[in-house]
């Protein structure tokens, strides 16, 4: 049963207790893309830094991406599927209206009969999802809550597009949200600029109706120097929003774990910020693409394996179409 704050006790916070991934076991590189694409595996790296993504097989599904990055999660936590009380799956590549893929993830966890629910919000949604868990299980309403990104985006990107193709790549990453006697998650700074939804959208609904179906373009599309001027002119000032609520600088940082959108992206996000050459920078997208969704824990595990930053704080910048976006302080388990 969860635990609830009783009169003159100390309030309880959330923390993240461990965090768990998976890479589909496909790995392609720029040349296979440029296949289909009139590119190169030159012109690539110099746009997005990106050398390989991951796709993922007809077994690879979004719930068993999903699952074996729980029960790493949960595993590390030491913590048993019957005791989470909820899973909030961040995703937009699932390709159902229902049930909800965090049904079909809970499915496979052995034990667990929580509650489970989406959250669409693309590559803002790891952290939106995030922020839900750190409010319940500070309520006292749950003691665990999973948080996982997952993603298949090879399912939604048009091969063709040379704008797409050759950015997104398919995983799925996971973090176990637990009490805390001390604040080892800060309150966010999210928003959306809604004027420029379109910048990154699907044009038409999986749906279209009787009026020429065929013709429909249900692939995601994006308008990249819209979107990378949005990023570089609005999103440093969000990362400072984040860092302010926590009562921190860059100085205090040992992490920065952006979603990895390009390198490009990062780069100059890391100029803006300002950050100390010690603050190790998340530049997982040289090797896994961009996952969306999955994005920021996947790049937080790989981090996390370098050790040594065990307790210390890092700060985890989401943003994507919407314009929507997502910072918040997470202190490393």
């Amino acid at each position: 049963m969860p635990q609830y704050t009783h009169a003159g006790e100390r309030p309880r916070q959330a923390r993240i207790a461990a965090v768990g991934g998976y890479r589909p076991r496909r790995v392609v590189a720029n040349e296979e893309i440029c296949r289909d694409l009139d590119s190169t595996d030159q012109w690539i790296r110099r746009r997005t830094g990106i050398e390989t993504r991951r796709f993922a097989g007809p077994d690879e599904t979004l719930e068993a991406m999903a699952a074996a990055a729980v029960d790493k999660a949960l595993a590390e936590a030491g913590v048993a599927p019957s005791q989470v009380g909820v899973v909030i799956a961040a995703t937009m590549s699932y390709l159902y209206q229902a049930p909800p893929l965090a049904t079909r993830i809970g499915a496979l966890l052995d034990g667990f009969h929580g509650a489970a629910f989406d959250v669409s919000g693309a590559c803002a949604g790891f952290g939106h999802a995030l922020e839900l868990a750190r409010t319940l299980v500070v309520s006292g309403s749950v003691d665990h809550v999973v948080v996982v990104g997952a993603e298949r985006m090879s399912d939604i990107i048009d091969p063709a597009d040379r704008s797409t193709a050759f950015l997104f790549g398919d995983g799925a990453g996971a973090v176990v949200v637990a009490p805390s006697r001390e604040t080892g998650i800060f309150p966010p700074e999210w928003g959306s600029e809604p004027a420029g939804a379109d910048a990154i959208a699907q044009p038409d609904a999986w749906h279209c109706g009787p009026g020429q179906p065929e013709s429909a373009d249900r692939h995601l599309r994006m308008h990249g120097q819209e979107v990378f001027r949005w990023v570089t002119d609005s999103v440093p000032a969000v990362a400072t929003g984040a860092l302010e609520r926590a009562g921190l600088g860059v100085q205090d940082l040992a992490a920065f774990v952006p979603h990895q959108a390009n390198l490009r992206i990062i780069e100059t996000l890391v100029r803006a910020l300002a950050l100390p050459e010690r603050v190790r920078v998340a530049r997982d997208v040289v090797e896994a693409g961009n996952t969306s969704a999955a994005s920021i824990p996947l790049a937080l595990e790989s981090l996390l394996a370098q050790g040594q930053m065990s307790g210390r704080p890092a700060l985890l910048l989401g943003f994507g179409s919407g314009l929507g976006h997502c910072a918040q302080v997470v202190i490393l388990p």
